[in-house]
């Protein structure tokens, strides 16, 4: 039975696209801070933001001797740097250049001691101009993001719920900037074998076999907010397997096989976590069938 109690399913914001870029590129530096300070974590673990009851935190980073962190708080509207030390700086979340938040942020850092050079150019989104050169992203709508974020709270239950039906490797259930997702990752246990001219980045993240599900906004292959699911590498036969609800289907993304739900589905339905756990379930178990993983091994 689901611990996450039902609720209204939270809308998704409308024609947002210029303030979803400038919320993506604030988290992207804010990540770039992390994945700069904190000791390097298989998967790139160390790498992604987690929701947090008052918006996005990068969870508490270790810095000589103590800890520090970043919280972007979706309430208030604001971002607030915080140090083991009892120190704070915050910075307000309004219409305001890239290049300003990003000069901003970094002199916040520097008043509170903390050394850190990130590689400072948006990575893999639609924007490819450097932060401290971004005069041209500055369209802010606090009302849309906290939507946004309410959507992302609202997810992130049912993704924890999901994952708690785990008992072998997975990854907690974080926010990846790049490609502005909140994912979580099963793992069969079994090395995977190598991608033949993938990236760094890419080689890490699929070192082994997987299982990833998650949500995300929509992008130009699928532009609708929509839950996925997907098993790497993809076993033959993957999409002879029947998903639930009768709403989602398989689509080719990237040359992988992809479960989706669109979440206007889950919208104004009482019922909305069950009709997601069912999404996620049958195409876990999809993927986890058809690559032959140890099940009773691996499930709760």
């Amino acid at each position: 039975m689901l611990t996450t109690q039902p609720t209204v399913v939270p809308d998704p914001p409308q024609d947002w696209e210029e303030t979803r870029l400038h919320w993506q590129l604030i988290c992207q530096i804010l990540g770039k801070i992390r994945l700069t300070l904190h000791p390097f974590l298989n998967h790139w673990w160390h790498v992604p933001l987690y929701v947090s009851p008052r918006g996005l935190t990068t969870g508490p980073i270790p810095y000589q001797g103590g800890q520090l962190d970043i919280e972007m708080d979706l309430i208030e509207h604001r971002v607030v740097v915080r140090t083991s030390g009892g120190d704070t700086r915050d910075l307000p979340l309004v219409p305001m250049a890239i290049c300003d938040f990003y000069e901003r942020l970094m002199g916040a850092l520097r008043d509170l001691g903390v050394s850190v050079s990130i590689l400072a150019d948006p990575y893999k989104c639609k924007s490819t101009v450097p932060f401290a050169e971004d005069t041209g992203h500055a369209q802010y709508d606090p009302e849309a993001v906290h939507q946004a974020w309410q959507v992302l709270v609202w997810s992130d239950g049912v993704l924890k719920e999901f994952r708690s039906r785990f008992v072998g490797k997975c990854s907690p259930v974080h926010m990846f900037w790049h490609s502005f997702d909140l994912a979580v990752t099963r793992f069969s246990g079994r090395p995977a074998p190598e991608m033949p001219g993938a990236d760094r980045v890419t080689q890490e993240a699929y070192s082994h076999e997987v299982c990833s599900a998650g949500f995300w906004f929509g992008d130009d292959n699928v532009p609708e907010p929509a839950f996925y699911c997907y098993t790497a590498p993809a076993p033959p036969g993957l999409t002879d397997h029947h998903l639930l609800p009768h709403e989602a289907y398989w689509k080719d993304l990237n040359g992988s096989p992809t479960a989706l739900l669109p979440y206007r589905h889950l919208q104004g339905a009482s019922n909305a976590s069950e009709l997601l756990m069912e999404f996620l379930q049958t195409s876990y178990e999809a993927g986890a069938s058809a690559a032959g993983w140890n099940r009773d091994v691996l499930e709760r």
